[in-house]
């Protein structure tokens, strides 16, 4: 096996663990996100954590011996408006009136939003497998916000959806991107955070709903969200977009909310009723369904180079 074929088969392994640490990043940091708001407004932390995680990309990058010239504008442009602007500034906002563990899971409608933008713009059908953990999941969702006797903030769910939208047509164009050009993921990575940062800013500074509280907890939740929830987080993202079909990375994602509801139940006391259990199992099994889909695909693949090699010798 060559170096290259060895580097290409290590790939998915990569992008699985990497969705393993981002689960762990992003799950706690619905709880950071959260518990923040009485330091500082919504859309001021937004643009804080996108400003700050946006400048520790700028100055790795030469660090890297890589040039601060920004990849093709338009790929950029989107990415950083839809992904990094919309996703985390209505995320932000719907924690407001929400809580941290059912916008989270509100957020990760995503999946959902992506299945369907995947096979419309990037023709990756989703296969059976999918589609049923889709549905379960779905299930799983209802359970855990039972719209059917709902009390919380409705413009608060209808943010967090809005945010898992945005997240989605994101990074289907960040997958686009991929396929069409060579793209450093670096510098990918920083420039559409200073778009998403530059945004988010204009609107911090337009609005500026209330004084910041500068305090150690305060420093230290934008610490965490510049440095691992965007910089690092935002990174591993689109490694994982770039490695993964689009669908099976959304998907996949689904074990953060899980994880944001325990974090919220542990750290927050919001304390999930029966039919959320439920929804949380539920989820859980569409995760497990997911994982078996992906490991079918994988063995497959395997198979088809394994036949490929034999009919070269």
């Amino acid at each position: 096996m060559t170096e290259s074929s060895s580097h290409n088969s290590q790939t998915p392994r990569l992008a699985v663990l990497a969705l393993i640490v981002l689960a762990l990043i992003w799950s706690y940091n619905w709880v950071v996100m959260k518990w923040v708001l009485q330091y500082v407004g919504a859309i001021d932390f937004a643009a804080l954590r996108a400003v700050f995680g946006a400048a520790l990309l700028l100055v790795m990058l030469p660090l890297s011996g890589r040039s601060l010239k920004p990849p093709p504008w338009r790929p950029v442009l989107w990415i950083g408006l839809w992904q990094v602007a919309g996703m985390a500034g209505l995320s932000q906002l719907a924690l407001v009136s929400g809580g941290a563990g059912k916008t989270a899971v509100l957020v990760y409608t995503m999946p959902f939003w992506m299945l369907a933008l995947a096979a419309w713009l990037l023709n990756e059908k989703p296969r059976p497998l999918q589609i049923v953990a889709a549905g379960i999941a779905a299930a799983g969702l209802l359970f855990v916000l039972r719209p059917w006797q709902w009390q919380g903030s409705w413009l608060s769910s209808m943010l967090a959806v809005g945010s898992g939208a945005a997240w989605a047509a994101g990074s289907v164009a960040a997958k686009r991107a991929f396929r069409h050009q060579a793209i450093d993921l670096l510098q990918l990575t920083t420039w559409q955070m200073v778009v998403g940062a530059t945004v988010l800013a204009t609107l911090a500074l337009a609005t500026h709903e209330q004084p910041i509280v500068w305090s150690l907890p305060m420093l230290g939740a934008l610490a965490y969200n510049a440095v691992l929830g965007t910089a690092l987080g935002w990174g591993l993202w689109l490694f994982v977009m770039r490695s993964l079909p689009a669908g099976v990375a959304g998907l996949s994602t689904l074990a953060t909310p899980v994880l944001s509801v325990l974090w919220a139940v542990w750290l927050l006391g919001e304390r999930p009723g029966f039919a959320e259990s439920i929804g949380i199992t539920l989820i859980l099994l569409a995760l497990a369904l997911l994982g078996a889909s992906g490991i079918r695909q994988a063995a497959l693949r395997h198979l088809s180079h394994i036949r490929e090699g034999s009919s070269l010798k």
